[in-house]
C-alpha cells in the first residue's frame, strides 16, 4: 500500500459497512412490523430472527479462517453479495403460504442475512486493527468512529424500513434496497485499494478457534451478556408493546404506528452510535494505559445493571399502559442506550487491543461469535419473556443479562 492507502482503505471499508448496516436495519424493521401486523405472536416473531443470530455464531468461527485464507476484501464483498441475495429472496414470500411455511422461509432467508452481516462486520473490524495508527490512541478513535457511525446509519435504516413499509409496501421495499446495495457493492469493489491486509499463512489461520489470551475469552463472555441484555427488550418486547399502545387497529393507525416505532428505534440507534463515536473522549482514553481502560469497562458495566430493573418495576407498578409509563420507558431506554453505547465501544476497543495482529481475524471472529450468541439468547428470551410475563418480565430479564455482563467484566481485572 502507498502512504495514503490505509486512509483510503479505511474510508472504503467504512462506506461498505455503512451501506450494509443501512440495509440490515431496514430489513429488521420490515420483517418485524410486517409480520406483527399479520398477527404473528411474540414467540413467532422471535423465531423469525433466531436463525439470523444462530448463523452469526457459526459464521464468526468460520469467517476468521476465511479472511485469513482469502483476505479481508473477499469476505467483505461476500457479505454484501449475500445480503443482496437475501433481500431478493425474501421478496418471493407468498402471502398465501401458511404461518408455518412463512416462518420457515423467513428464518432461512434471515439466516443468509445473518451470515452476510457477520462476514461484513468481522472484515471491517479486523481491517481497522491492521490499518489504524498506533500512536496517541489512534486505534480507539478509529474503531469508535467506525462503530459509532455504523450504528447511526443502522438507526437510519430502522426508520427507512418502517417508512418504506408504510409508503411502498413489503416487496417493493426489498427490491429497492437490493438494487441500491448492488450499486454500492460495485462502487466499493472499484474504490478499495489493492493489498488490503488480512491474509495469513495456512498454519496460522488454523491456529484454534478459541483465543489463547484469557482476556479475549472473558471479554467475549461479557459481550455475550451485554448484547443479550439489549436484545431481550429491543427485538420483540418494546416494538410489540409500543405497537399495541400506538395502533388503533385500522390501516391508517398501523401506518402511523410504523412511523412512530421506527422513529423511536432509529433515534435510539443513532444516539447510541453518536455516543460510541464519542466514547474515547467520554472515557478520557487518549494515551491511557490499557489497564485503566479495562477498569473503566468494569465500572460502566455496573452502571447498566439497575436501569432495566427500574424500568421493569415501573411497568409492574403501572400495570396498564399510560402516557406516564410510555414517557418513563422512552427516557429510561435512552439512558440505557447511553450506558450501553459506552460499554459496547470500550469492548470493541479492548478486543482489538487484546488481540494480536497475527491472529486478529480469529480473535475478532471468536469475540463476535459470542456477540451473536448473546443476540440469539436475547432474541429468544425477548419473545418468551414478553409472552409469558409481559413487559415487566421482559425488562427484568434484560436486567439479569446486564448483571451477567458486569460479573464477567469483573474477571478482566485478574486476567
Amino acid at each position: 500500500m502507498t502512504a495514503q492507502s490505509p486512509l483510503r482503505a479505511y474510508a472504503a471499508v467504512t462506506a461498505a459497512y455503512w451501506a450494509f448496516m443501512l440495509s440490515d436495519g431496514a430489513l429488521r424493521m420490515l420483517v418485524l412490523l410486517h409480520f406483527n401486523s399479520l398477527g404473528f405472536t411474540p414467540i413467532q416473531l422471535a423465531w423469525l430472527f433466531l436463525l439470523y443470530e444462530a448463523a452469526g455464531i457459526a459464521t464468526n468461527l468460520a469467517a476468521g479462517w476465511l479472511a485469513a485464507r482469502f483476505g479481508l476484501a473477499s469476505t467483505l464483498f461476500a457479505g454484501l453479495s449475500l445480503q443482496i441475495g437475501a433481500l431478493v429472496a425474501l421478496s418471493g414470500l407468498d402471502p398465501a403460504w401458511s404461518i408455518a411455511a412463512s416462518v420457515v422461509f423467513v428464518m432461512a432467508v434471515q439466516g443468509v442475512s445473518g451470515v452476510a452481516k457477520d462476514l461484513a462486520k468481522m472484515s471491517s473490524k479486523s481491517a481497522v486493527k491492521l490499518l489504524a495508527p498506533t500512536e496517541a490512541g489512534g486505534l480507539f478513535r478509529w474503531v469508535a468512529y467506525l462503530t459509532g457511525s455504523k450504528n447511526a446509519v443502522k438507526g437510519l435504516g430502522f426508520f427507512l424500513g418502517a417508512a418504506l413499509l408504510a409508503l411502498a409496501g413489503f416487496k417493493m421495499a426489498l427490491w429497492g434496497m437490493a438494487a441500491i446495495l448492488a450499486v454500492i457493492l460495485v462502487a466499493v469493489m472499484l474504490f478499495l485499494p489493492e493489498g488490503l491486509p488480512g491474509r495469513l499463512k495456512g498454519q496460522e489461520a488454523w491456529a484454534g478457534w478459541r483465543s489463547k489470551d484469557v482476556r479475549v475469552n472473558r471479554l467475549a463472555l461479557a459481550r455475550m451478556f451485554l448484547f443479550g441484555a439489549r436484545d431481550v427488550w429491543f427485538v420483540v418486547g418494546i416494538p410489540v408493546y409500543f405497537q399495541s399502545v400506538l395502533s388503533d387497529g385500522t390501516a391508517e393507525g398501523r401506518r402511523e404506528a410504523f412511523f412512530l416505532i421506527g422513529g423511536f428505534l432509529a433515534l435510539w440507534i443513532i444516539a447510541y452510535g453518536g455516543v460510541q463515536a464519542l466514547a474515547p473522549y467520554i472515557l478520557g482514553a487518549r494515551g491511557q494505559p490499557l489497564a485503566a481502560t479495562t477498569e473503566k469497562a468494569i465500572r460502566w458495566a455496573g452502571f447498566l445493571v439497575p436501569i432495566p430493573f427500574a424500568l421493569s418495576l415501573a411497568a409492574l407498578v403501572a400495570a396498564e399502559p399510560s402516557p406516564l409509563l410510555t414517557g418513563a420507558l422512552v427516557a429510561g431506554l435512552m439512558l440505557f442506550g447511553f450506558v450501553f453505547a459506552i460499554n459496547s465501544a470500550v469492548h470493541s476497543y479492548l478486543i482489538l487491543a487484546y488481540g494480536s495482529a497475527e491472529r486478529i481475524t480469529r480473535d475478532v471472529g471468536f469475540y463476535y461469535m459470542a456477540n451473536a450468541a448473546g443476540r440469539l439468547i436475547g432474541t429468544l428470551l425477548s419473545g418468551v419473556s414478553y409472552q409469558v410475563g409481559g413487559l415487566p418480565l421482559c425488562l427484568a430479564t434484560a436486567g439479569l443479562m446486564a448483571l451477567g455482563s458486569w460479573l464477567a467484566a469483573r474477571r478482566l481485572r485478574s486476567a
